[in-house]
């Protein structure tokens, strides 16, 4: 009765197209009353301290590093850098595409801003180039889902402060599964166009790589000082988004100059707006993690799921199959927020490593974001490129069955996951 009152308020709320926040405090409200615990006190103090945390600081300041880098220029040399190299080749601006996306990963850590600077500067070459429009906007999207796997992640630390993990080891376990999905995309896009007809443009002389190479440099020193710094223990990834912003913004204001003071003030409001809708989400989330606690709906879950305990592979294979389920329906974050305390004393009880999960979860839950018909990815990507909601639709289907195929492959094989992230250790 307990998990049908939670479900059902929420979903009753959702129905009604009330916000996602309100809809999380709406169902909080109503498992406050089923459990005759309801005090406007306890509410205000769990909303307030659900955005009271120091590790959550990292989710402004990546948002805000991922805006400067967008209008400051970065993620455009990343993108010049990507068609010296490969541009040339047969269905080459497919893999300037994937090549760009794992490359800004490293970056903002957001799917949508990846996803919305990869649509402007790439789609309308491809299409110029005799690319097939749908297909390449199913591409960028695609490539989108990367954003939150390859550290630094947002989705990453939501979950590592929702799930009380080490954020710095998940950022470390993520990057090799990250390039795997860059490379099951990059499989899936030689499949599709080797019967096209497109002529690439000619080769880029060495001079001309070199020059967009040193013209990217500063965008591609980033990612190693993160990596670097969190590796060696310099400092903790909230610390490493201050970084990221800090230096994206020295990068773009003194050394490209082509952000400008006069900028500056719409480059914070838009990041400020941005944050302001996350953590707002994951304060009214709070409140719902800690009824569902107060509730023992993890008990409740852990029980359902008996079946499976005995077998780690099976458990994460159905854990898997119901966030694909819930990610059709609920964007990432909330996702993260919802399930995380259910899913978690589960997983521990099981034995699994909450790491592997971690990444998995994030990643499973990275592809909701281009699965109809919530997808933010796919909003982004119709919207910026001019594109019916259906085209993109159809355009990433054989991508993301690609995605889906290698989580499940991590799922069977977890050795892919933990094995490498020993190596980061």
């Amino acid at each position: 009765m307990t998990i049908f009152i939670f479900i059902g308020s929420l979903l009753a709320a959702m129905a009604l197209g009330i916000p996602i926040a309100f809809a999380l405090l709406a169902s909080g409200v109503a498992l406050m009353w089923h459990l005759q615990l309801f005090d406007a006190q306890i509410l205000a103090q769990n909303l307030v301290g659900g955005a009271d945390s120091f590790p959550l600081l990292a989710v402004p300041f990546f948002m805000l590093a991922g805006e400067i880098m967008n209008v400051g220029g970065l993620s455009r040399r990343i993108v010049d850098l990507a068609l010296a190299l490969v541009g040339h080749v047969k269905g080459g601006l497919g893999y300037v595409t994937i090549m760009a996306g794992c490359l800004l990963s490293a970056l903002s850590g957001s799917a949508v801003a990846d996803a919305a600077a990869l649509t402007a500067l790439l789609l309308p070459m491809m299409v110029k180039a005799g690319h097939n429009k749908v297909r390449a906007g199913g591409l960028i999207a695609s490539v989108g889902v990367i954003g939150p796997v390859i550290p630094p992640s947002i989705g990453l630390v939501i979950f590592g402060v929702a799930a009380n993990v080490s954020i710095s080891k998940l950022f470390l376990a993520a990057i090799v599964p990250g390039l795997m999905i860059g490379g099951a995309l990059w499989i899936t896009w030689a499949w599709l166009v080797r019967r096209e007809d497109i002529v690439p443009p000619p080769r880029k002389s060495a001079a001309e790589v070199m020059k967009a190479f040193r013209d990217a440099t500063w965008a591609l020193i980033l990612p190693v000082i993160i990596l670097v710094g969190l590796r060696m223990g310099v400092f903790t990834p909230t610390e490493a988004a201050v970084v990221a912003a800090v230096y994206a913004l020295f990068v773009s204001t003194v050394i490209y100059r082509e952000l400008k003071l006069p900028q500056l003030y719409g480059v914070f409001v838009a990041s400020a707006k941005t944050s302001a809708v996350v953590m707002f989400l994951i304060a009214a989330a709070m409140v719902s993690a800690w009824l569902i606690t107060v509730a023992n709906l993890p008990g409740m879950v852990v029980s359902l799921l008996k079946p499976f305990m005995d077998s780690p592979i099976l458990l994460m294979a159905a854990i898997m199959v119901l966030v694909m389920a819930v990610g059709t329906a609920m964007d990432m974050t909330p996702t993260i927020l919802i399930l995380t305390p259910v899913l978690m004393p589960v997983v521990k009880a099981a034995g699994i490593d909450p790491v592997y999960f971690g990444v998995l979860f994030i990643i499973n839950n990275s592809i909701g974001l281009v699965t109809p018909p919530v997808g933010t990815v796919l909003n982004v990507v119709a919207g910026v490129g001019k594109i019916s909601m259906d085209d993109v639709t159809k355009g990433v289907i054989p991508f993301m069955i690609a995605e889906f195929a290698v989580m499940f492959l991590m799922v069977v094989f977890p050795k892919l996951v933990t094995v490498p992230a020993g190596w980061f250790y």
